[in-house]
Order: structure tokens, then sequence, then C-alpha cells
């Protein structure tokens, strides 16, 4: 499927807008000052980017109207939070509201269920390890949990295996706010992950403070993996250069990051 040629919640995306930097920061301030007709605009000026991301939670099997109107949700807290006296790019504030509200929206809506039994045997369950553990300073077995508290062998191990993958994804791990961070958050995975995607684009906002040379020594470094002594030698600086600029352009993306 091409999403770039389908209708989304009646909207043909093949027709959506994109602003240029400069347009999103003008309309921005506009916003700032109150500008509903603005704000409509750079809303309107970012679907597509709100469609960019969905595409990612398409192998879920969600309806894509469904993710399209809860991205649309992230952009819209995005553009009415967004601070523009900071040094940051519109598109790298709002990836990670709009993900977050999706993700949000995936939690809520989990397909898979359990019943309140069987995840109060569960927690009753963690409780009694958390006390044999105290009690014993060792991990205990799945009798001695079910002998505390006076329940079946079998009944207790089909509760704790019930909430291993399920529950513990999204359970929340810290709050900010009233916003969760969820343990989903926390989980990584190197070639597709939405770390690895929004850690590419940070890189990318931290790459465009660098001059010329800087930038060609960090992409000649560490993305086609150049000695500083072959760089020297591509570039016609000796090593000692190259060292010294690759160390202030990594200082300059890290305060920049």
């Amino acid at each position: 499927m091409y999403y770039n040629k389908v209708e989304i919640c009646g909207v043909n995306t093949s027709d959506l807008k994109v602003l240029t930097d400069e347009e999103k920061h003008d309309l921005l301030l506009k916003v700032k000052k109150g500008d509903e007709e603005a704000r409509k605009a750079l809303i309107n000026g970012n679907l597509r980017l709100v469609l960019s991301i969905i595409q990612r939670f398409t192998g879920r099997k969600e309806n894509l109207d469904d993710l399209f109107q809860v991205g649309c949700i992230g952009l819209v807290k995005a553009v009415d939070n967004f601070n523009t006296d900071l040094d940051v790019k519109f598109s790298t504030y709002a990836v990670p509201m709009i993900i977050g509200e999706i993700r949000r929206y995936l939690r809520d809506n989990n397909a898979i269920r359990i019943s309140r039994s069987v995840r109060e045997l569960a927690y009753r369950s963690l409780q009694a390890r958390e006390e044999l553990i105290a009690i014993n300073e060792n991990e205990p077995t799945v009798e001695q949990i079910a002998e505390r508290l006076g329940e079946k062998k079998e009944a207790v191990l089909r509760a704790m295996e019930a909430i291993v993958e399920p529950i513990s994804l999204y359970e929340p791990v810290f709050n900010d706010n009233g916003d969760a961070l969820y343990l989903m958050d926390q989980l990584s995975d190197s070639s597709t992950g939405d770390e690895v995607w929004l850690e590419n684009i940070v890189l990318r906002e931290a790459l465009m403070h660098l001059n010329e040379r800087e930038q060609r020594i960090i992409k000649l470094r560490f993305y086609r993996n150049k000695t500083q002594m072959e760089i020297a030698e591509e570039i016609g600086i000796s090593q000692a250069q190259v060292s010294r600029l690759e160390k202030a352009a990594l200082e300059k993306m890290r305060k920049q990051m």
C-alpha cells in the first residue's frame, strides 16, 4: 500500500502540504501570539509527519484511520506546547509527542485482556515473593510462593506467566506530571526501534550545526569507519589536526543534543 496515495480520515494524502523550515518557524511565532489560522496551517502542514510515523505501527494491524487521528492529537499537543525560544526543529520535538500518543492509544486498546482475579493473584504472588526473599535471603520457588498464599502451584504459575509480557511491557516505570514512561519505551531494537529512529533525527540536527570540514570529518570517522590517519590523507591535513577537529566537533554535537 502506498500511503501517499490513499485517503485516511477523508484526507487525500497525496494532497498534503509540506512546509519548509522557514514556513514552520514563521507559523510557530504566529501561533505563540494566538493566531488560530496559523495554528491550523501548521497542523495541516505537518500531517505528512503523522503519516510517516503511523507506518511504523502498521504491523499491529491497527486501523490506519484510528492511528492517524491519534497521531494528529499528538501533533496538536506538539504545536500547542512547542517553545520557539529553543534552538530545536519542530519535527524533532513533535515526533516523540506523536509516538507517545500512539503508544498510549495502543496500550489502552490492547487486545489481550487478563481477568481481575488472575491479575490480583499475580500481584499477590509478587508481593509474597518479595516477602520470602526478605525472610530467606534467596529466590523462592513457585511452590513456596503458593504455600505462603494458600493457593495451588499451578494457579500461581499461570497468574505470574499471564503478566510477564502483556502487562509488564506497559507498566509505568516513571511518572512525570501525569505523563508516564512505560517499560516498552525502554526496550531497544538495533534495527528498527523508535529509539534508533529518533536518535538519527537528533544526530542529523546536531550535524547541521557543524561547519563543512567538521561535518566531513565526523561522517568519514563514524559513518564510513575511517581512521584519523586515513581522513588526514584524504583531506590533506595532519592526523593531529584531524584529532583536534574531531574532538571539537563532538563537543559541539554533545552540547546541541
